[in-house]
């Protein structure tokens, strides 16, 4: 799910035809707190950003939406390849892994269009973007999968617009409303209520794992939406995959050590779609398409993602749901809707 924090400004970047250099926009951040943005493996975008210039053409802006839910699309299939890479890796393997060809994709695209090396003085707030989103939340949500459902984990993680808002404003010193505030204890009562009452009254160890992966991807987005001022947002997370393949290649090789492997088409396809669907390609159409038709837009059409991540949970791996699962998820979603409307 989604979210980001400050007003950081959209800037369009043209792409040429015949060049790989397929720059993409640097996203406007959200919302209503102070100095963060937009960068993510996993899609997190601004809700409330300054709007971008609509295009002219009407078919271009179709063009754009079309692109922004491929995103979308995207993203909400995060946790269930998740789930079936785990049936064939061990959690470490799959998360390094998923970053070792993550990393190779982004880097790829980089070489292809020349873009030179960051500024050093970026080089730390990427290690934060690296950290968070690239091997915190990856690695924290696929731990808490091997016990929870994804139905589960899609509304519990989809608190992390509003844990965003909140790491932004208490890192930037910015003074959201009360409403905005009350609007975020709301939305955080609600997912407590629901993890208690399908963890039998107190915390999983799958919930804590959940809760933990907020907080460090929380991080990771504010820091990425200070980088998007100053980079193209697709290159601070192609940056941040780079900055990190060291360590997972590494890291694979210990885990496959120890971590058993079980090949299977589902855990091939799954360890595929994270690498190349969620940490690459999903954030390459959602940057393209928010360049044409502005975050604002953009991001109304993200607030479907948790209830898409449901419906993958159904249809891919024979989840049943609990009458409180679509609800929960649904008074999550207006609780952030209400925070886009204050301030």
């Amino acid at each position: 799910m989604t979210a980001q924090n400050s007003a950081t400004r959209p800037a369009a970047i043209a792409v040429q035809s015949g060049r790989a250099s397929g720059t993409s926009s640097r996203s406007g951040s959200a919302s209503t707190t102070g100095d963060a943005g937009a960068s993510t493996t996993d899609g997190v975008i601004p809700l409330t950003a300054p709007a971008a210039t609509a295009p002219a053409g009407h078919g271009t802006a179709r063009g754009g939406t079309a692109l922004a839910l491929l995103g979308v699309v995207a993203f909400s299939l995060t946790f269930p390849a998740t789930a079936w890479g785990l049936e064939s890796f061990g959690p470490w393997s799959l998360v390094c892994l998923r970053s070792v060809l993550g990393a190779l994709i982004a880097g790829g695209f980089l070489l292809a269009a020349r873009v030179p090396l960051p500024a050093r003085a970026h080089w730390s707030g990427l290690a934060v973007v690296a950290g968070g989103v690239v091997v915190g939340f990856p690695l924290l949500t696929t731990l808490a999968l091997r016990t929870s459902s994804t139905s589960h984990a899609a509304v519990v993680v989809g608190l992390l617009p509003l844990t965003t808002a909140v790491v932004s404003a208490l890192r930037t010193g910015a003074r959201p409303s009360g409403r905005f505030w009350a609007a975020a204890v709301a939305g955080a009562a609600v997912v407590l209520g629901f993890t208690l009452a399908q963890s039998g009254g107190a915390l999983s160890t799958g919930d804590w794992f959940l809760l933990a992966s907020l907080l460090v991807c929380a991080a990771g987005y504010t820091e990425g939406g200070r980088l998007t001022r100053l980079l193209p947002g697709w290159q601070v997370i192609g940056w941040a995959l780079v900055l990190c393949l060291p360590l997972a290649l590494v890291g694979s090789a210990l885990a496959l050590a120890y971590e058993p492997v079980h090949p299977t088409w589902h855990g091939a396809a799954g360890l595929v779609w994270l690498a190349a669907g969620s940490a690459f390609f999903g954030l390459y159409v959602w940057y393209r398409g928010m360049a044409v038709i502005g975050a604002p837009r953009a991001s109304q059409l993200q607030l479907a993602q948790p209830l898409l991540t449901l419906v993958w949970s159904v249809a891919l791996l024979g989840e049943h749901l609990s009458a409180a699962t679509p609800l929960a998820a649904c008074a999550v979603l207006v609780c952030i809707t209400l925070t886009q409307r204050v301030k």
